[in-house]
């Protein structure tokens, strides 16, 4: 099988493919539990990509648990089977790229906004010609909670964010409830406000969610919205096919 790494801020995400199918997926907490991983299942070709740290860098902590896999890194340089109009390829995130060409994936000749509700929220969007033109970022759910526990004297730390069933309300009752309130509330208003202007302008729109927090707005976004949580991982494989033979 191919092995598709996706590292991020605060985890490795990988994902086994055979061919455009994805099997398996696991998250690592360390490149060193990735390589234990590597030497039970030795891969094939593998794609690494990262939005934290150079990916060649986890190339050389894996050396000694590949088995002679065949590498390739996500790079701006690397060449993709969608157009980039990005005005700063160089800085642009790889995660953000590998999503666009997983989208242009699963809808060609379609207008995509994808967004990725992870330490960050992206929403970016793929035009109809299959080209990325960008899109905003903006301080994700976790970021939000932290944020207002660091930059004030007295509002808590939040670690423990509550599930769907347990969404708090507009109107909370508590500190802990009402900061809960405006992370989850401000960012799902803030979701259906990029969705309808960007609707507004591409009626035919497709809207793809993703990233670690999607299950927890999926429901509470417009119908007709598809959830691939697995987006990144899919879209570094198409990269990778587009490389190597299958």
């Amino acid at each position: 099988m191919n092995l598709v790494i996706d590292w991020g801020n605060t985890r490795i995400k990988a994902g086994w493919f055979t061919g455009d199918r994805l099997v398996e997926t696991a998250r690592y907490v360390s490149a060193e539990a990735l390589g234990l991983a590597l030497l039970a299942t030795p891969p094939r070709y593998v794609i690494a990509s990262s939005t934290s740290r150079p990916a060649d860098e986890l190339r050389q902590l894996l050396d000694a648990f590949d088995g002679g896999a065949n590498w390739l890194l996500m790079s701006s340089l690397l060449a993709i089977p969608i157009q980039n109009a990005y005005g700063t390829p160089h800085t642009l995130g790889a995660d953000r790229l590998a999503a666009a060409v997983g989208a242009s994936a699963l809808f060609p000749a379609q207008n995509c906004l994808i967004l990725d509700l992870g330490t960050c929220i992206t929403a970016d969007f793929v035009s109809a010609d299959n080209t990325f033109r960008g899109g905003l970022i903006s301080p994700g759910l976790r970021m939000r909670l932290q944020a207002m526990h660091t930059f004030t004297a007295r509002l808590p730390l939040i670690d423990n964010v509550p599930d769907e069933d347990a969404w708090p309300p507009l109107t909370a009752r508590s500190t802990k409830e009402a900061m809960l309130s405006g992370a989850l509330n401000g960012m799902a208003l803030e979701l259906a406000g990029i969705i309808d202007e960007y609707t507004n302008l591409h009626p035919n729109l497709r809207v793809i969610v993703c990233g670690g927090d999607s299950s927890l707005f999926i429901n509470r976004l417009k119908p007709g919205i598809f959830a691939v949580p697995e987006l990144v991982l899919q879209g570094l494989n198409r990269i990778l096919l587009t490389h190597v033979q299958p």
